[in-house]
């Protein structure tokens, strides 16, 4: 492997200063168009790469941005990692990944990697076992370090930084309501999440419709994805279900497709609502209605929120909330 060129080797190759190789590579007007075009295709025919960390050192910024999230299977973090990208990159940053896999310890290593200088600030949404110990100890090193961080989607009131979060509450209330207004009376709400703060705010506008409505709830919380064939079979021998509202994305597809294993006609026998448009929801057969909770935008409005704290465009705290729409797809009646 060949050695890696630095500034002082291209300066003493052109027998002139670092600083000036320095300042032509940053394109400084003190430097001539001439000797500013010399020493670039220079740099270029060594593969010069300038060193992030010198860099860095010396403006006091990284220009990059740490990311934990709980898991990349699901379609919806894939999506808010594409906003959170596109926005970071149009305000010139670049992003560092991590993936938490919904385990405290594993979040609690990425804030540590995190903290050592190498980002200027965090995006995160929490994991599953730290949402349900509620044992946030480790983001206090954050705060200790004051490293801008900001919680998008699954956040926690315990902790003090900015958060972009849905109105997961209401775009369950709101899909209630529209499974109801297309004729439906038996509505069941099945959840893998029940321990996850957006699981349970979901499941909380579910019962507040339901309550208006005068509807006698049915909730059935599975152990996981893979356990939602047995258990939904087994809720649809023993009840009554004209409806289905899951609170995620596949296991709306799953319990669609349970229903149709069990013969029910979809949507004439049973409606499906599921939350999240995703390419599995949008390709589905019969296509999957679902409350769009603006995965893209999310990304967007974290990366705006923790820019904002980093430049000190703001001191203040701030809740940023998305609002969800539903998108009317095959697996629902359509309104009279």
């Amino acid at each position: 492997m060949g050695t890696k060129i630095t500034l002082k080797d291209l300066a003493k190759i052109l027998n002139v200063s670092v600083s000036t190789v320095s300042k032509a590579l940053n394109d400084n007007p003190e430097i001539s168009v001439e000797t500013r075009t010399k020493i670039k295709e220079l740099a270029e025919s060594y593969r010069y790469v300038p060193n992030n960390i010198a860099q860095s050192l010396k403006s006091k910024s990284t220009k990059t941005i740490g990311v934990v999230i709980p898991a990349i299977l699901l379609e919806f973090f894939c999506k808010v990692l594409y906003g959170i990208e596109k926005e970071a990159t149009a305000r010139g940053y670049k992003i560092i990944i991590c993936l938490s896999n919904e385990l405290q310890k594993k979040e609690s290593e990425s804030i540590d990697t995190f903290i050592n200088g190498s980002v200027d600030g965090i995006i995160l949404s929490l994991a599953e076992e730290t949402q349900k110990t509620k044992n946030y100890s480790h983001f206090y090193k954050s705060m200790n370090y004051n490293l801008p961080m900001v919680m998008f989607d699954r956040v926690s009131d315990e902790i003090e930084c900015d958060k972009v979060t849905v109105d997961d509450f209401h775009g369950a209330y709101n899909a209630a309501k529209f499974l109801y207004e297309t004729g439906c009376r038996n509505i069941v709400f099945v959840s893998p999440i029940p321990d996850i703060s957006v699981g349970q705010a979901r499941e909380s506008g579910y019962l507040e419709a339901l309550e208006e409505l005068g509807i006698a709830p049915k909730i059935l919380n599975v152990e996981n994805y893979n356990t939602i064939e047995r258990e939904l079979t087994e809720f649809l021998k023993t009840h009554k279900v004209d409806a289905i509202l899951a609170a995620d994305e596949y296991s709306a597809v799953l319990s669609l497709n349970v229903a149709r294993l069990n013969d029910y006609k979809i949507p004439d026998q049973i409606s499906v609502i599921g939350f999240t448009n995703g390419l599995m929801a949008e390709h589905s057969i019969p296509s999957l209605t679902v409350v769009s909770q603006h995965a893209e935008q999310i990304g967007r409005e974290s990366v705006k929120a923790l820019l904002d704290k980093i430049t000190g465009q703001t001191t203040e705290t701030t809740h940023h909330v998305v609002e969800t729409t539903i998108i009317h797809r095959n697996s629902t009646k359509k309104l009279a």
